[in-house]
């Protein structure tokens, strides 16, 4: 059987959160007990609606997360570089084998690349610069980054490399900004990216572009991707295999075919029922009620007061994930019965 990249085991991030206006503050659960493993060269989708805890999952496997206010309270990530033994526990390792790991072997495309970028620094040498910190024993001249970062720009279809490189992010549109991200992320050809809604600010045609930019890459270097993502027509077209979360826990995982043709949990059904079809007449589903509030979270299972399924049992105890078919795993009492 072949051996994960990555595999992230119960993990936890949580908030503390203050009081507001006189009320109690208290803490906010944002991932709670999330699992899920990445193989060589696959693409892993992680969806659900916005507030689920897929960016702070994303940012958390890097402790990108400043804390406090983030408290990472507890759970392991396993990266094994060549996909074998011997593995790391990122969250083990101190601050500089953090950062000599951080763009070189694995890489985090930003959600908005305008907030992400530097404002007040040329975009040649932003990329350039990924390669100064990660250069294994002689220093590259800056002719050679030169050289380099304009074939990466070339490569993720900038068509005037020279003028992106001499340009300010301000001064490109936005998917010339995504693409000089993805140039950032790939330059020193890592084996994990961590995609983090990398379309969400982009025209539909653009964002149809990247995405196949994307898998072009990641043939060509062989790269395994963490896509998250809250479009479930993305996870259908890229994804191998996906995880649904919901109110910061893993509810769903399953082959991508799978989870399409036979979704299991009431919240997966209804995220897929809420997608707009033309060959569907009448008004579009909606998922009935409001996310709990995250701070006083139901007793049982939290998607049990909007779900239209819902047993006694649901109101009492969280289920436990339960493997309905072979790598379809699904939390919820339905699949008790």
């Amino acid at each position: 059987m072949e051996t994960a990249l990555l595999e992230v085991k119960n993990l936890a991030v949580h908030f503390q959160t203050p009081g507001s206006s006189g009320g109690p503050g208290g803490v906010n659960k944002a991932v709670d007990g999330v699992s899920f493993q990445v193989f060589p060269g696959e693409t892993f989708g992680l969806v659900g609606e916005s507030g689920c805890g897929k960016s702070v999952t994303a940012l958390s496997l890097l402790k990108l997360l400043p804390t406090p206010p983030a408290i990472l309270a507890g759970g392991e990530v396993i990266y094994r570089p060549e996909g074998r033994r011997p593995e790391k526990d990122l969250w083990q390792l101190d601050h500089e084998d953090l950062i000599k790991l951080r763009g070189k072997e694995i890489s985090l495309i930003f959600q908005e690349p305008m907030t992400s970028l530097n404002p007040v620094m040329k975009i040649g040498r932003q990329i350039g610069e990924v390669l100064r910190i990660h250069s294994a024993e002689k220093a590259p001249t800056p002719e050679e980054i030169r050289r380099e970062v304009l074939a990466m720009l070339d490569r993720v279809g900038i068509h005037h490399p020279e003028r992106a490189y001499e340009a300010y992010p301000h001064e490109l549109s936005g998917g010339m900004r995504q693409r000089a991200m993805i140039a950032m992320a790939l330059i020193c050809q890592p084996k994990l990216v961590i995609a983090d809604e990398p379309t969400t600010a982009l025209d539909v045609t653009i964002q149809a572009q990247i995405l196949e930019l994307l898998k072009e890459l990641q043939i060509s270097y062989h790269l395994s991707l963490l896509l998250i993502t809250h479009n479930l027509g993305i996870i259908a077209e890229t994804a191998h295999r996906v995880a649904v979360m919901y109110m910061g826990r893993i509810v769903e995982l399953a082959p991508v075919k799978e989870l399409f043709h036979n979704p299991l949990h009431p919240y997966t059904l209804g995220l897929l029922s809420s997608i707009p079809r033309l060959d569907r007449e009448g008004e579009l589903k909606a998922i009935p009620g409001m996310v709990p509030n995250p701070l006083h979270l139901p007793a049982g299972c939290y998607f049990a007061p909007r779900c239209p399924r819902v047993m006694e049992v649901c109101h009492k105890e969280y289920p436990l994930p339960r493997e309905a078919a072979p790598g379809h795993t699904v939390a919820c009492w339905l699949q008790e019965k």
